[in-house]
């Protein structure tokens, strides 16, 4: 179980680099305001150094749930 957690967790910490890596900025609104409302809107800007260091501790994450052992189901 525990295995397939941090394999899981790595997995998804390095496509969340990787689309850091891709997008300059992502843009947040709320589904229940109006649209032309921008005050409702919410700018996310990854800074530099982000992809790097997510896509890195991700694949640290991935080599580390390899490493675990396998429990024998018996």
């Amino acid at each position: 179980m525990w295995r397939s957690l941090f394999l899981a967790v790595g997995a998804y910490i390095c496509l969340l680099g990787v689309e850091a890596l891709a997008l300059e900025k992502a843009i947040l609104k709320r589904p229940d305001q109006d649209p032309l409302n921008q005050q409702a809107q919410q700018e996310v800007v990854p800074p530099d150094w982000a992809p790097w260091s997510l896509m890195g501790g991700g694949a640290i994450v991935l080599l580390y749930s390899f490493s675990i052992p396998r429990r024998n189901q018996g």
